[in-house]
C-alpha cells in the first residue's frame, strides 16, 4: 500500500481487496475485473478542519476527503454548492412532513455528473492523458465534453440515438465528438472500450476508473455540511450506474471515521424505472449481483443502465444502510416531475420525478415514516430533456 510520489492515497479493489498505488491511469482490478475504490490511509481530518471547509467554495472545499495533491489545481467549472431545499407542498401531497430536495441541476452542465467528471479529468490529466472516451445515457456525456474542453483535450462520446435532443446538442456545443448508436448504454460501452483499446484514449465509463466516485462522494459531504453536520434519516436516489449511491455511503462512513458526524447513518433507497430495474430485481431476490435487464427502456435516460458494473457495490450499500429498492413506471415519474416543478419552482428531471414517486411508494409500503427527514435527489435539470414541442405555450 505505497502511494505514488506525492500522493497519500491508494486504490483498493472493491471485491477481492487487492491494493495498488494510484500511479498511471488505473482502470479496473486486473485480478477480478471489478472497480477500485480510493482509500486515504495517511489522512486524518480533524474537527478543526470543518471550519476551513466552511470557508471554501464548491465541491473542492472538501480537499481533505479528495484525491488532490498539495497545491494542485483541479480542472473545475465551479461545481458543487447545489441547493438543499425543503419542498413542503410536494411533501404534504406525498404525505411526508420533512421532505427535502438536493437540486443537482444547479451544477455546471446541468447535472450531478459534473462532480464525478471534474475529479476524473483532473486525475487523468495529471497522469498525462491526451484524450478521452466514454459511453453516456446523456448527462455524463455533456459533463465530459465540458470538462475536456476546460482541460483542452478531445473526447469522443458514444450515446444511444434515443438520447434527448437537448442533451446531444449540449455535447456538440462543448466540442465533443458525438457518435450515435442504436441500442442502449451497454452497447455504447462496448464501443467505448474498443476505441480506448485502439487509440489509448482514457475510458471514463462509470466505475472503470476510480475517481468519478470520489467526485460523487461530495454529494454526501455537502449534504452533511448543509444540515449542520447532521444526517437525514433517509436518502432517496434515482439510480442508473450507481456511483452517487456508492459515493454517498463512502462519504458518510468517512465522515463518521473522521469524527465529523455521529449517530446512525442514513438509510439509502434506490429508485429505478420499471422499464429498467436490474438493481431492484436483484435486491428483491436477495441476489449478490445484478443480471442484465432485457430490452431496457425508460424516458428517464439516466436510469437506462441494464447491466451496471457497480451492481454488487450498490446492493451492498442498500443492505448495509438498512435501505430498500423500488421501481416506478414512467407515467408516475413523469407526472411527479411535472407536478413538483410547478409546486416548488425546482426544475425536476424525469430522474428527480422518479425519486419523488419512489418516496410515495416507500411510504406506502412502510419503509419510510411520515416524520422521517428525507432527502430526495434531483440529479439533473429538466430542461435538458425537453424539446420545443414538449410543453404547451399557453
Amino acid at each position: 500500500m505505497t502511494p505514488a510520489a506525492g500522493a497519500d492515497w491508494v486504490l483498493e479493489c472493491s471485491n477481492c481487496g487487492a491494493h495498488r498505488g494510484p500511479e498511471g491511469l488505473p482502470t479496473v482490478c486486473q485480478a477480478c475485473g471489478l472497480p477500485w475504490l480510493v482509500r486515504y490511509p495517511r489522512r486524518s481530518p480533524t474537527l478543526i478542519d470543518r471550519a476551513e471547509v466552511r470557508r471554501g467554495h464548491g465541491m473542492w472545499r472538501f480537499r481533505p476527503f479528495l484525491p488532490l495533491l498539495a497545491g494542485e489545481a483541479p480542472v473545475t467549472l465551479g461545481e458543487g454548492d447545489t441547493p438543499l431545499l425543503p419542498i413542503r407542498r410536494a411533501g404534504r401531497r406525498l404525505g411526508m412532513d420533512d421532505l427535502w430536495v438536493k437540486d443537482e441541476g444547479a451544477n455546471p452542465t446541468g447535472s450531478f455528473k459534473a462532480r464525478g467528471l471534474g475529479v476524473a479529468v483532473t486525475r487523468a490529466m495529471a497522469a498525462g492523458a491526451g484524450g478521452f472516451v466514454l459511453p453516456t445515457a446523456g448527462n455524463a456525456g455533456v459533463a465530459a465534453a465540458a470538462y475536456c474542453a476546460r482541460a483542452g483535450v478531445p473526447v469522443r462520446v458514444y450515446a444511444p440515438r434515443t438520447t434527448p435532443r437537448p442533451i446531444l446538442s449540449q455535447i456538440l456545443a462543448y466540442g465533443g465528438e458525438l457518435i450515435l448508436l442504436e441500442g442502449h448504454i451497454g452497447d455504447c460501452g462496448q464501443a467505448s472500450r474498443a476505441y480506448a483499446a485502439e487509440t489509448g484514449a482514457v475510458d471514463l465509463s462509470t466505475l472503470r476508473e476510480p475517481y468519478r466516485i470520489e467526485g460523487k462522494k461530495t454529494l454526501g459531504l455537502e449534504l452533511a455540511m448543509q444540515l449542520g453536520w447532521t444526517l437525514p434519516d433517509a436518502v432517496i436516489y434515482p439510480t442508473g450506474g450507481g456511483t452517487g449511491l456508492i459515493g454517498m455511503w463512502k462519504a458518510f462512513t468517512e465522515l463518521r471515521h473522521a469524527g465529523w458526524v455521529s449517530g446512525a447513518l442514513p438509510r439509502l433507497y434506490t429508485v429505478q424505472s420499471s422499464g429498467c430495474a436490474p438493481v431492484v430485481r436483484a435486491f428483491t431476490a436477495g441476489a449478490e449481483e445484478c443480471r442484465p435487464w432485457e430490452d431496457p427502456w425508460t424516458m428517464a435516460s439516466g436510469l437506462r443502465v441494464p447491466a451496471p458494473l457497480g451492481g454488487r457495490l450498490m446492493l451492498r450499500v442498500l443492505r448495509e444502510s438498512g435501505g430498500d429498492a423500488v421501481a416506478v413506471d414512467d407515467a408516475e415519474l413523469d407526472l411527479e416531475a411535472r407536478v413538483a416543478t410547478r409546486e416548488e419552482g425546482v426544475d425536476f428531471s424525469p430522474e428527480g420525478g422518479a425519486a419523488l414517486a419512489g418516496a410515495r411508494a416507500l411510504l406506502t409500503r412502510g419503509a419510510l415514516r411520515q416524520e422521517d427527514r428525507v432527502v430526495a435527489f434531483n440529479t439533473g435539470a429538466g430542461w435538458l430533456y425537453r424539446g420545443p414541442g414538449d410543453l404547451p405555450l399557453v
